[in-house]
């Protein structure tokens, strides 16, 4: 055991309330488990209760996830202080501030819940692209963007990406045009493959290229800064290179000729290359192009380096000074060389620049037309309209009245364009021309060590320059600064922190780790817990494998793969782990949902490591990032939407036969195909006949045909999954795991709808032509298993036990040619695109070195964020895919930094019995180790909720009976019959808008007095929107008063008498609702009187149009029902009278409903 257990346990409280100090401008520098969430909670509570509104505080993270989770813990510490006794509040905000609080704090910490609730729009804890969006959403016409633009993800953007390509390649002209120019000088570097890397890596970089273009005010001017960079004028190509240096003036034709003369009469070698030089020599300038290589050949090796022996020593004695002449034409030679190359990548990237520009001006062009943002444009627009003169001042005016306190999570994650935003949004804070004179503070938490999200811009040396930004600042400023280093881990026993001081002391594992030169030393808040780190050997690859005499073609070879063969064992050490050890420092037996095995990248060592561990029956929750095209569910549905869309495809439809969708074994499938003489789908339907299975899988299929040219893909998937049953057979036949898959694919249907036009094939393609990755939450609910993560995946995470498979990989080179961004002497930078490796000229050759170096540190700080995730338990192991690995690998930097401090540590090399055993393993089963014992008393938890579920009752495994279709209600007008036919010389539309106007006269006419009606009329058909002729305004406003003055008509319209009433009722148990003109309710006798307006009225009651007395026979009906002891009179008053026609009983019962 070391001495480290004798350190006095720190306490980090000091450092982690200066931090939270909401009158200081702070940046953190925070270890992996220093408690940098917490921190960030501190100081927003300790800000709310300095009086700062919680609507003045803006938060950046770098999730959603951490936004989420950093805004739950904040409700809670508020909803814990609003019912707290007085006690526990005082005892919780000491903790907090580190003094007692007096009275009125106290208030104000009860009341923070409610200020928060009442908060318009919540608390602002967002990551930068929310924020960006709603600055924008605020401010669009400052911005220059559409109000009403939506945001279009990444795989969206992808496809809109390729829908410009598309566009470019079709309007593309003939050879001269530049487009065509361009693509002419680039084929002949790119297969169709390597188009489509390029393609990506233009998208990847559309917002660089973009800024570029942008900056050089456009392409051309671009491309000439390219030019002026490499000394490559234009028009410089490698036939023009060639042929300068073919010139006799272009090199030293005397001194060659001494030096041929001397090389003919020495060594062989020095004869061949004499006779090359002379030959040179004899040729015209014309002729010797085809003779350059090979004399180029005589003075540099493959590798463009000078010969190291140009002429022995022997002919040399004949011409002293030879020597120096052969080299001389080496270096002129190898210049030459470089300068081709130059040419060569000058041309290849000015036609990247021209086709990219195309691309991204039709991607824009196709974003406007939409009305789309992507997340570049969101940062991009933002930082535009931050700085861009007038619009900015006005926009950084109205933020400086509403945020107060910048915080900013995860800042080594931070983008350059990113910091741009958050400088210009902190432009005033420390200027001293704020709308507030102090009181304002910046606060960044970050890791250098941490940073490893380069692939989404982010550059650690910019948390370094902010860091000395915001300081001058606000020191300038006369406010409080105050820069704090975090090193006590909660997280980490003594014996992991001692393991990755140990590798990361190593110079060569430090480099780009710690940026700033200082050492990497961890402080153990654990310090009395036990722990142990352990290094396995790596599994090697099998030289014999032992196989059966036949094997099927799909089965692997189990000694070609030793990570697969690595992923067993592990799987096998989990197992017994759960079943006979136990964890230390928690005093229990170890559950599979301490274990969490960290890898690189996505290999078939997982899906091995899932498979085994399925089989062993422990508990797995998967990988953290799900490609949902691999999914087996989705693929069997994707399948059967295939063969919806073409039957006859006999493949797809074996597929789907064979999937858990139809479940037909392999004897029927066999029956089926073999022999067939037409499709795999008329075989299925003749042995339906015969074959149940071959019925009820016809039978499904067809139901499937019935409706998929009907429905919108999302109901086509819901159908298949309910009404057909699949998504029980999917989940029987594949567990519960599916139905993560199985729902996010239907949640991508939901939205491809909302979209794109909503057709089945659309869909299909649209899934089947990008990449669905789907991030899973493994730490969500209360799941006891084993979490199989990449290390990008777990930044943030932990666990009791980790480890570490993929160590002996480094980062793979890209396979396509890679676009460089060499800096410009102003700093800025320029694109390269070298086609091939052998055309890297000096300045890309150095850019790639660079970006190689830059890879290689962002591995090793992988390795920094990887062996921090373990709480208590490390253990390090890999495969091996050939004889050695190389020093720079995680395996190598663990094992030689573990040795070097071994007796410190107390690290011993011993047999590992169970692993010696182990069938997978081959060889000594040396382990390193080294472990420290608990001293002090384990922790007690908790055991996690087990929910047993019960079995499902009868009732509810039968389907409900089919529920009735609602009738539709019967409306009087429409209650049976034709309607009443207009005349032919009648124009319907007129003639329904006469009735309308009339209608609403008589409506409202009555309530007011005599005298007033008549002016009232006439007043109101004169609107234009009634659109009336004298004429027509004269005789409706005639039709209307005659009705009013008529005496017979006087006591329908009488005080009391109600116009337009709706009813509801229900007749035989069908619901019947209306409307009724007029009504007048009396003491015995209801009448109901409806208006008519044709132009033709009947001379009797008999001949009324059979529509309009079943119109009233209804009326009757329901009012009968509504005013049972009362008689029912129905009335009609043809307006063209006027005349008031009773309709007896006896005519209304030959039309009862």
């Amino acid at each position: 055991m070391s001495d480290v257990s004798a350190i006095r346990t720190p306490d980090p409280m000091e450092a982690q309330r200066g931090a939270a100090d909401p009158t200081a401008s702070v940046w953190v520098a925070a270890s992996a488990g220093t408690g940098k969430t917490k921190i960030l909670t501190d100081r927003v509570l300790n800000l709310m209760l300095a009086e700062t509104r919680p609507e003045r505080i803006l938060c950046l993270t770098f999730t959603k996830a951490a936004a989420a989770e950093m805004s739950s813990r904040i409700t809670e510490q508020l909803a814990q202080w609003a019912v707290a006794d007085d006690d526990a509040l005082k005892a919780a905000l000491h903790a907090l501030v580190g003094h007692p609080v007096e009275a009125e704090t106290r208030v104000r910490a009860r009341k923070l819940f409610a200020h928060v609730l009442d908060t318009p729009g919540g608390m602002k804890i967002q990551t930068i692209h929310a924020f960006c969006q709603s600055l924008l959403g605020r401010f669009p016409l400052e911005a220059g963007v559409a109000p009403h633009f939506a945001i279009v993800d990444d795989r969206d953007a992808a496809e809109l990406m390729r829908s410009a390509r598309d566009s470019v390649l079709r309007r593309i002209g003939d050879e001269t045009d530049p487009l065509a120019r361009a693509l002419a000088d680039l084929t002949p570097y790119l297969q169709e493959v390597g188009f489509a890397a390029l393609s990506a890596a233009l998208t990847r970089e559309r917002g660089r290229i973009a800024d570029l273009i942008e900056r050089h005010q456009g392409v051309e001017p671009a491309i000439a800064a390219m030019r002026a960079l490499l000394r490559c004028p234009d028009g410089t190509t490698v036939a023009s290179v060639r042929a300068d240096a073919c010139r006799d003036d272009a090199f030293d034709e005397d001194g060659l000729r001494h030096c041929a003369a001397a090389l003919a009469a020495g060594s062989p070698a020095d004869q061949a290359r004499g006779g090359a030089i002379a030959l040179w020599l004899q040729a015209s300038a014309a002729e010797r192009d085809p003779l350059f290589e090979g004399y180029l050949r005589q003075f540099l090796t493959e590798k463009s380096l000078p010969r190291k022996t140009l002429i022995t020593q022997a002919a040399l004695k004949r011409a002293p000074g030879a020597q120096e002449i052969l080299t001389r034409e080496a270096e002129r030679l190898r210049a030459v060389l470089i300068q081709g190359r130059t040419a060569v990548t000058a041309e290849a990237t000015a036609a990247v620049m021209r086709l990219g520009s195309a691309l991204l001006a039709e991607y824009q062009a196709q974003k406007r037309y939409r009305s789309l943002l992507d997340y570049d444009d969101l940062i991009h627009n933002s930082e535009r309209l931050l700085e861009g003169g007038l619009n900015a001042a006005w926009v950084l005016y109205k933020l400086d009245g509403g945020i107060d306190h910048v915080l900013i999570d995860e800042a080594q994650d931070t983008s350059p364009d990113q910091w741009q935003v958050i400088r210009a949004l902190t432009t005033e804070f420390f200027a001293g021309l704020g709308a507030r004179a102090a009181g304002r503070t910046i606060f960044a938490v970050g890791d250098v060590k941490q940073s490893i999200f380069s692939f989404q811009g982010a550059d650690p040396e910019h948390f370094i320059r902010n860091r000395a930004h915001f300081s001058d600042h606000v020191r300038a400023a006369k406010e409080i600064w105050r820069p704090i280093d975090l090193s006590v881990s909660f997280r980490s026993t003594r014996a992991v922190l001692a393991a990755v001081d140990a590798v990361f002391s190593l110079p060569r594992a430090a480099a780009g780790v710690a940026l700033d030169g200082t050492a990497i030393v961890h402080q153990a808040y654990r310090q009395r817990d036990g722990g142990a780190v352990e290094v396995w050997p790596p599994v090697a690859k099998r030289t014999t494998d032992v196989q059966a005499p036949w094997m099927p073609p799909t089965s692997p070879i189990e000694g070609d793969a030793p990570q697969l063969r690595l992923a067993r064992i592990i799987a096998r050490r989990i197992a017994r782990m759960i079943e006979s050890e136990t964890l230390a420092s928690r005093g229990r037996p170890v559950r599979a949902g301490d274990i969490m095995v960290l890898v690189r990248r996505r290999t078939p060592f997982i899906a091995e490591l899932v498979r085994t561990l399925k089989s062993l029956r422990v508990p797995v929750a998967g990988i953290d990032r799900m490609v949902l095209s691999e999914q087996i569910a989705v693929m069997d549905l994707v399948a059967l939407a295939h063969f919806a869309l073409l039957p006859t495809d006999d493949l797809t439809l074996a597929t789907v036969l064979k999937s858990p969708l139809i479940g037909l074994d392999e004897e029927t499938l066999f029956r089926l195909a073999y022999g067939r003489t037409g499709s795999l789908w008329q075989a299925l339907k003749v042995a339906a006949t015969e074959i149940p299975a071959c019925a009820a899988a016809r039978d499904t299929l067809a139901d499937v045909l019935a409706f998929a040219d009907a429905v919108p893909p999302f109901e086509f998937f819901t159908r298949v999954l309910g009404p057909l049953d699949g998504r029980r057979k999917l989940v029987g036949r594949l567990g519960r795991d599916v139905e993560e898959a199985i729902g996010e694919l239907l949640q991508l249907a939901l939205g491809f709808e909302r979209t794109h036009v909503p057709s089945l094939q659309g869909f299909l393609h649209w899934f089947e032509t990008g990449t669905v990755e789907i991030k899973r939450d493994l730490e969500q609910g209360d799941r006891d298993a084993v979490r199989i993560m990449t290390t990008h995946g777990a930044k943030g995470l932990q666990a009791p036990i980790v480890f570490l498979p993929d160590t002996l990989q480094l980062p793979s080179t890209e396979k396509a040619p890679p676009i460089l961004w060499p800096a410009l002497p102003s700093g800025e930078s320029m694109l390269l695109w070298p086609p091939k490796r052998e055309y890297r000229e000096e300045i890309a050759e150095a850019e790639y070195a660079a970006k190689r170096d830059r890879e290689m540190q962002e591995y090793r700080r992988l390795l920094y964020v990887a062996m921090t995730r373990a709480e208590d338990r490390l253990i390090v192991c890999g495969w091996q895919t050939g004889s050695t690995w190389s020093d720079d690998c995680w395996y190598a930097l663990i094992t030689d930094g573990l040795q070097a401090a071994g007796e410190r540590l107390g690290l011993v090399a011993e047999d590992d019995a169970a692993l010696a055993a182990d069938r997978e393993f081959d060889g000594a089963a040396k382990v390193l180790r080294f472990s420290y014992p608990q001293e002090s008393e384990p922790r007690p938890e908790p055991a996690p909720a087990h929910h047993e579920l019960a079995p499902l009752p009868a009732w509810a495994r039968t389907p409900p009976d089919a529920e009735a279709a609602a009738p539709r209600p019967l409306t009087p007008s429409r209650a049976g019959g034709a309607a009443a036919a207009p005349s032919p010389l009648d124009d319907a539309g007129q003639r329904f808008n006469r009735g309308r106007i009339i209608h609403r006269l008589l409506q409202t006419l009555p309530a007011l007095p005599t005298a007033a009606q008549a002016r009232a009329a006439a007043a109101w058909l004169e609107r234009p929107s009634l659109a009336l002729t004298e004429a027509e305004r004269d005789e409706i406003a005639g039709a209307v008063c005659r009705v009013l003055d008529d005496p017979a008509c006087a006591p329908l319209f009488q005080p009391g008498s109600l116009a337009e009433v709706p009813f509801t009722g229900t007749l035989d148990d069908r619901p019947i609702a209306g409307q009724v003109d007029r009504l007048v309710v009396g003491d015995s006798i209801v009448t109901v009187l409806d208006y008519k307006t044709d132009r033709t009225v009947p001379t009797a009651a008999a001949r009324v149009s059979a529509a309009y007395l079943r119109q009233m026979a209804a009326y009757r009906a329901v009012l009968r029902r509504i005013y049972p002891e009362r008689t029912v009179r129905c009335l009609l008053l043809w307006t063209a009278g006027p005349t008031v026609m009773t309709l007896d009983d006896g005519i209304l019962d030959r039309y009862a409903p």
